[in-house]
C-alpha cells in the first residue's frame, strides 16, 4: 500500500516524471484517468499531505513514536527487510535508532537496548543532555 501511494513512486525516470508532472514529494488529491491526462497527478500543495505521508512512514511503517518524554519504536516493515536505522534528535539530544529484523518477523518487539541496557516494556526515557544514545531494537516474538 505504501508504494501505492508513495508520490515518488509515480517519478522514479525521466519518462514519468514527465508523465506524473507534479511534485514528488507531495501527495496529490486527484490522478487524472481520462486521455489526454491518464497518470498524471494535480492539486498537490493545497493538501498537506506531505506532513501526513512523513507522519505515515515515520508512526505507521517505521513506528518511530513519542508519547510525553518517552519513545516507542514498533514499527510494522516487510518481512524481507533486514532493519533500518533512524537519527532521532530531542531536544539536545540524538538517538541513533537501529532495528534488526533477523527472523523476518516484520513486527513484534522482543528486546530494546538504549546504551546496551535493557529498558522496561521497551519504552526509552528521552534525556535532554547533549549525548548521542544508541538504541538497538530487535524484531521477533
Amino acid at each position: 500500500m505504501w508504494n501505492l501511494i508513495n508520490p515518488i513512486c509515480h517519478a522514479t525516470t525521466p519518462a514519468e516524471v514527465q508523465h506524473y508532472k507534479v511534485e514528488p514529494y507531495v501527495v496529490c488529491a486527484d490522478v487524472y484517468g481520462a486521455p489526454p491526462h491518464t497518470g498524471r497527478g494535480g492539486w498537490t500543495w493545497y493538501t498537506g499531505s506531505a506532513a501526513w505521508l512523513y507522519r505515515v512512514a515515520l508512526e505507521a511503517i517505521l513506528g518511530i513514536r513519542r508519547a510525553g518524554d518517552t519513545l516507542r519504536v514498533e514499527p510494522c516493515i516487510p518481512s524481507r527487510w533486514p532493519g533500518y536505522e533512524v537519527a532521532y534528535r530531542h531536544g539536545s539530544a540524538t538517538y541513533r535508532i537501529r532495528v534488526e529484523n533477523p527472523a523476518g518477523a516484520g513486527r513484534g518487539v522482543r528486546s530494546v537496548l538504549v546504551d546496551g541496557q535493557p529498558v522496561p516494556g521497551g519504552v526509552v526515557p528521552f534525556r535532554d543532555d547533549g549525548r548521542t544514545h544508541n538504541v538497538r531494537v530487535t524484531l521477533g516474538e
